[in-house]
């Protein structure tokens, strides 16, 4: 649940963000402002951190499932000291990878998306937070994903004891679950993601980062909607409140 509780934190905080995000560009667009206040480049650099640790709080429960399944003896592995240690750890990563792009200037103002942030081009900055922000946690969890389902089947063949096989398909299934949720980011972003090839010729539209974070918007929600499914003490408590509100106000009618 720490790890979960962590992705729906990370969650918060990047919608916080991406509301930001589009309140700056109305009140711009609206007052035909076509310069930054002094909290751009600030919020660019909290976009970054927020996406990149909302990524990898997946990989961290991809991990742990991992563990579970690989480790079941090693109960320091699976303890909430070792998770909080984790959490920690992606959390300086997350905000200390894109803080130099702060002091280098890389970070700049675009009067056509009315945002701050590093130019898409074929240049170090972009390549190095596609990378570390994006496509490395993708790949660490679909090679997690992909090991355990060999390690199951392999399990499946053998010999063992009947719960052993039953948690580690269990297990096996929440990691399937986040290569859903990540999957969902990686089809709704994808117009991002061309946006950025473009950009490497300069075929890129103006107005591409409007139509990239309308997507990024869907996608959160998606993603948020999915993992609330998932998450079953959670949707059960919430069910429960919701229907007991309900029974309430019929009481009383």
């Amino acid at each position: 649940m720490i790890l979960t509780g962590n992705s729906y934190l990370l969650a918060l905080i990047f919608g916080c963000i991406m509301l930001s995000f589009n309140i700056f560009r109305l009140e711009n667009d609206f007052k035909r402002i076509e310069y930054q206040d002094s909290f751009c480049i600030f919020r660019s650099y909290m976009g970054y951190v927020s996406a990149t640790l909302f990524n990898y709080s997946f990989v961290l429960q991809a991990v742990y499932r991992y563990i579970l399944i690989m480790y079941p003896m090693h109960l320091f592995w699976q303890s909430a000291k070792f998770q909080t240690f984790f959490i920690a750890f992606t959390w300086i990563l997350g905000f200390t990878y894109p803080l130099a792009f702060i002091f280098s200037g890389d970070i700049i103002y675009d009067v056509n998306n009315q945002v701050c942030q590093i130019p898409l081009q074929l240049s170090f900055p972009v390549v190095y937070i596609a990378i570390l922000g994006a496509i490395f946690p993708i790949l660490l969890i679909m090679f997690i994903y992909f090991k355990l389902v060999r390690y199951v089947h392999k399990m499946s063949k053998r010999i063992i004891q009947v719960n052993t096989l039953f948690r580690a398909r269990r297990e096996l299934k929440m990691v399937r679950r986040t290569v859903i949720l990540i999957s969902i980011l990686i089809t709704v972003t994808f117009p991002y993601v061309i946006f950025m090839f473009m950009s490497f010729f300069k075929r890129q539209p103006k107005s591409y980062f409007r139509i990239a974070d309308a997507f990024s918007d869907l996608s959160l929600f998606l993603v948020i909607i999915t993992l609330f499914q998932f998450t079953e003490p959670l949707k059960t408590s919430v069910m429960k409140r919701v229907n007991g509100r309900v029974n309430m106000v019929t009481t009383q009618e």
